[in-house]
């Protein structure tokens, strides 16, 4: 079965397995153009004359000849949809083939069939279909003059059925779905305001005020900010109406009058920022062209940062653009990307992620999940081993953000606030495609940046893409802090009010537009008095007791709220609720937001939250996080992050920490590594004041040992607070006698001391796990493989093989939790290195591409990462260049994909060694100094002496002489004994006869001791060559 997606998408699948059958737009254009005309030829003349206007008659044929052929592929053999003749092409609907327009006109047309025969039953059954299978614009993004009309059309009996099917829901007793019904109306057709006035019917006769009001305000909201208009008379008395049967005749409610019923103007236009306005501008017409580009408008608090961009916003979107708006919050309860979010569940975009491939639907449903059936992507431990699937799910997100089609501006106000992760993700966004229309235009508060540092390195790093703008914004003069408040107000000023409006506010635009409000509530002359902050006190001081505590309330929040919410945390009725929401609406305090509300400046949030007492913040907190678990009941997940500090905040330590744990193994199942590890320090933190016990040891076993991943993740292995945090892990786990804690924690541990050079210290703490466990259990496994990669380091290549093969054997292919690789493929690639080091060359060569074929096999590209990074040392042991460069070269762009750090110097050393050109060198050393600053010691001799062999190659024989006695020293010091032999062997090089027989004789010595006949061939050969007979054996010891 085929279906053919043209609404809400544009996509032609197998819907058996979601696979894309083409994505050229110009071959779902055709079937869309047949579809719209179902069952009427269309001769090619006319179509290839409206597909390819600017070609001749000829060319225009041709091309409708090669695409219908492509088409014909794509639909497959008969029957097909596809009718074909010399002079003409038609739609016919087939069994095989479902198209979700023609679904559409075929379920409306049977609901207005039963309409005109009063079957209420028909009506129900036949328009939910058809509405449901209208999942958006036909065919959105493409402009074509044909399709304006058609897509017009669709939306207005869309629009139509849905009035339909919301009549007879209500009619027949439905009033819950006819609300789903009526908002989806809305949705389509935002400006008619008919809409708004049967939802807020309907919330009134579910008796559901709150709605009724909301709806209202969203209403007020969109005419305003999109026509500049105020709703028309017949929605204000719909209101009225709805509003005058909960109140008492004593107490009827004020008429609403248009303007008068609100604080002066939403926005006034831009004064005094004609040069700003001019530049933000000329970077988004260049970003449009394909550039894309990062613009951050700076300035205090209040100075109108918001306003520019919101101005440049709107020209976008007038333009054709697609604007995705969002913001962070000065409160740390919102999930890691939560503004990446925000972004993706912009309708375009949506859209778009529909038609993407599904292997980058799955990434996008991580973050925004979807209603299509994905295989689920893991979270917690699970997803910190695939850790490198971060790359993928950055990719998938920013293809859906850059295939709408159109020019995407992103906006991101306060990004002073914003998350590690979101940074992060912008910064791959940008880089992903170098022609991409996209431009994100973010607002930055000046305040405090220097206890910023991430966000400081970030703007730099940006800086130096060249991608970056950067634009400040400073007070209005005068004369324009004069022209903004008589705009907001309606009121002249005098010059004496006017220099003392300017010495209040400062030329701030939101003090300027606040005192202007103030002016229209009080309805008396601009004589604000005070400072800045007084100016916001004022407009909170101008509503009843009653409002502010609402307001105090909905501050307590830290963010965007619902009616809801407040009610279910307010010791007030709902209805005084609502009253006191509307109130603080039409005074501009807050403003509509999404599915509830926000304050109209965070600045007014944080002047609301200032008035109320410490006690009674304590008291709000507790009520509004068990307001938002019986809110989110079915989903504690969605609000984790918030919950925590709202329980946090009001006294409820414990709650607190477990929604802190809950919200962490959420970011880490997001790949947010950093905002994983701030969690789960906050839960640490709060774990670590409760008494002393087994119940609190417990508890922060449990931290430690989820807080290791993300730390590994972000910081390395090398990291010395991912060594503390196993050392404290293992302790607990020991003193509460948990095994299996303790080997784990003593595994990871291992990882950490090896990677850092520690190899004695390591061999050590794996050889206490192996003796927690019975040798052959499953538990073992990992400890096996840790045992046999510190055994070839420490020269016991044999004893190291036997390890490797229980590993690989008792972990069945399992990822080691604690390790992040697989044992088979990691152990079977570190096998090869001891098979080379015994004399098993063929051995070698076997089990480094068995290691390659199997990571293959996984499709797992850190496991692929790893069997090349260590494949390429078995290449270069046995000096095969062809095969070294090829595997250097996959190994590389593998790292550079997905962000392998560790093993990407690898990749710049072998690179380096192989280069016969002069260039190695500098690459080697680069490669070797990142692993040095990372802290990364392990197999330092090793790189060392390739290094050194570079130096020699480019006639610096003093600098490899210098390289190899470092080798020697760190070497010694560290206990990296595998290579040790070689590296004094190369040294030997630069000794006088005497002193150079002795090294030899040491060298082949300490090969003989480990067995490494490879390496005692080499030193044996060198005393050979300097006419000395071998002093040792040329027999090995049997292992």
């Amino acid at each position: 079965m085929l279906q053919v997606s043209l609404l809400g998408g544009q996509a032609i699948s197998d819907d058996a397995t979601g696979t894309a059958r083409t994505w050229s737009s110009r071959s779902v254009a055709l079937v869309a153009f047949l579809v719209a005309h179902a069952g009427s030829p269309q001769t090619r003349q006319r179509i290839a004359g409206l597909f390819w206007p600017d070609s001749t008659d000829a060319q225009a044929l041709t091309n409708l000849r090669r695409e219908l052929h492509h088409l014909r592929q794509v639909l497959g053999d008969e029957p097909s949809p596809l009718v074909v003749t010399s002079r003409d092409l038609c739609w016919r609907d087939t069994e095989t083939c479902r198209v979700d327009v023609r679904t559409f006109g075929m379920e409306r047309q049977a609901a207005l069939a039963a309409a005109a025969t009063d079957n209420s039953a028909g009506v129900l059954a036949h328009a939910a279909r058809a509405v449901a299978a209208y999942q958006g614009d036909f065919l959105p993004g493409m402009y074509d003059d044909w399709l304006l009309d058609a897509r017009s059309a669709l939306e207005r009996q869309c629009i139509d059925l849905c009035d339909l099917l919301c009549e007879t829901r209500a009619r027949t007793g439905d009033l819950t779905g006819a609300v789903d019904v009526a908002r989806r109306r809305i949705q389509l057709q935002p400006l008619e305001e008919v809409g708004y006035r049967t939802l807020m019917q309907l919330h009134a006769d579910l008796g559901d005020r709150a709605g009724a009001v909301s709806t209202y305000h969203h209403c007020a909201s969109v005419l305003e900010r999109e026509l500049g208009v105020d709703p028309d008379q017949a929605t204000r008395t719909t209101l009225d109406r709805l509003l005058a049967r909960e109140r008492p005749a004593a107490a009827p409610l004020p008429t609403i009058e248009p303007a008068a019923g609100r604080s002066g103007l939403a926005a006034a236009q831009l004064f005094g920022r004609s040069r700003e306005f001019d530049l933000l501008q000329g970077r988004w017409r260049t970003a449009a062209t394909g550039r894309p580009s990062l613009v951050l408008v700076r300035g205090g608090a209040g100075v109108g940062k918001t306003r520019l961009v919101t101005e440049v916003a709107d020209v976008a979107r007038s333009q054709g653009a697609v604007v995705a708006s969002t913001q962070c919050f000065g409160t740390s309860g919102r999930l890691a990307l939560a503004p990446v979010a925000d972004w993706l569940r912009n309708p375009a975009v949506q859209s778009a992620t529909a038609t993407l491939d599904p292997v980058w639907q799955v990434e996008v449903d991580r973050l925004v999940p979807s209603a299509k059936d994905h295989e689920g992507p893991g979270v917690g431990a699970r997803a910190m081993v695939d850790a490198w699937q971060r790359h993928r799910f950055f990719e998938g997100m920013a293809r859906a953000l850059t295939g709408v089609g159109r020019p995407m501006l992103l906006v991101l106000d306060n990004l002073q606030w914003c998350d590690q992760e979101t940074l992060a993700f912008l910064t791959f966004c940008l880089g992903l495609t170098t022609d991409a229309p996209v431009m994100v235009a973010g607002t930055l508060r000046n305040d405090d940046l220097d206890e910023k540092s991430e966000l400081l390195d970030w703007t730099a790093r940006m800086r130096a893409t060249g991608m970056l703008t950067e634009l400040a914004l400073g007070p209005l003069e005068v004369r324009d802090t004069a022209r903004l408040a008589e705009a907001i107000s309606g009121r002249p000023l005098l010059e004496d009010d006017t220099h003392l409006l300017q010495a209040t506010t400062g030329g701030f635009p939101l003090y300027v537009v606040e005192a202007a409000r103030s002016i229209v509530d009080l309805g008396g002359t601009p004589r604000p008095v005070g400072d800045f902050t007084a100016v916001l006190s004022n407009r909170l001081e101008q509503v009843t007791p009653a409002v502010r505590e609402v307001a105090g309330l909905a501050a307590a929040v830290g963010r965007n709220f619902t009616l809801d919410l407040l009610t279910e945390a307010s010791d007030l009725d709902a209805d005084t609720v609502v009253q006191a929401i509307d109130e603080l609406w039409r005074r501009r305090i807050v403003r509509e937001f999404r599915d509830g509300y926000d304050f109209s400046h965070d600045l007014l949030r944080e002047t609301a939250y200032a008035q109320i007492s410490p006690p009674k913040r304590w008291l709000l907190h507790r009520r509004l996080a068990q307001g938002l678990e019986l809110l989110h009941a079915n989903d504690t997940d969605a609000v984790s992050a918030q919950l925590a500090e709202q329980y946090a905040r009001g006294g409820r330590p414990e709650r607190a920490a477990a929604y802190y744990r809950r919200a962490a193994d959420v970011a880490a199942g997001r790949f947010a590594h950093a905002e994983a590890i701030r969690l789960h320090k906050e839960a640490l933190s709060i774990v670590r004041t409760l008494p002393d016990g087994k119940g609190r040891d417990r508890q922060e076993l449990v931290i430690l040992e989820a807080l290791a991943a993300p730390l590994n993740a972000r910081y390395g292995y090398a990291s010395a607070e991912l060594q503390e945090t196993l050392e404290r892990a293992i302790a607990l786990a020991e003193g509460l006698g948990r095994k299996d804690s303790a080997v784990t924690g003593l595994v990871g541990l291992w990882a950490s001391q090896f990677v850092q050079g520690n190899l004695d210290g390591g061999h050590q703490t794996v050889t206490r796990a192996l003796s927690l466990v019975e040798p052959d259990s499953e538990l073992s496994g990992p400890a096996h493989f840790a045992f046999g990669g510190s055994a070839v380091s420490l020269g016991m290549p044999a004893e190291a093989l036997r390890h490797f093969e229980l590993a690989a054997r008792l972990t069945r292919g399992a990822p080691s939790l604690s390790v992040g690789t697989r044992p088979d493929v990691h152990g079977e690639a570190w096998a090869a290195h001891a098979h080379w080091l015994l004399g098993h060359d063929d051995e070698a060569l076997s089990s480094c591409r068995q290691a390659v074929e199997l990571a293959r096999a996984t499709d797992h590209p850190y496991s692929l990462a790893v069997a090349l990074a260590y494949g390429g040392i078995t290449h270069q042991l046995r000096n095969d260049m062809s095969e070294l460069r090829s595997t250097v070269n996959e190994l590389r762009g593998l790292c550079d994909r997905y962000g392998f750090a560790y093993y990407r110097e690898w990749g710049l050393v072998l690179d380096g060694w192989s280069r016969s050109d002069g260039s190695g060198l500098a690459l080697a050393q680069e490669g070797i100094n990142n692993l040095k600053s990372e802290g990364s010691f392990a197999r330092m001799p090793y790189w060392l002496s390739l290094l050194a062999d570079l130096a020699e190659r480019n006639s610096r024989p003093d600098a490899a002489w210098a390289i190899l006695d470092a080798a020697l020293v760190g070497g010694q010091a560290r206990r990296d004994l595998w290579w040790m032999p070689e590296v004094l062997r190369l040294r030997a090089a630069y000794d006088e006869r005497e002193a150079a027989v002795s090294r030899l004789r040491s060298a082949a010595e300490m090969a003989r001791a480990h067995g490494s006949a490879a390496l005692l061939r080499r030193c044996e050969r060198d005393l050979v060559e300097r006419g000395v007979r071998a002093s040792t054996p040329a027999v090995l010891p049997t292992p």
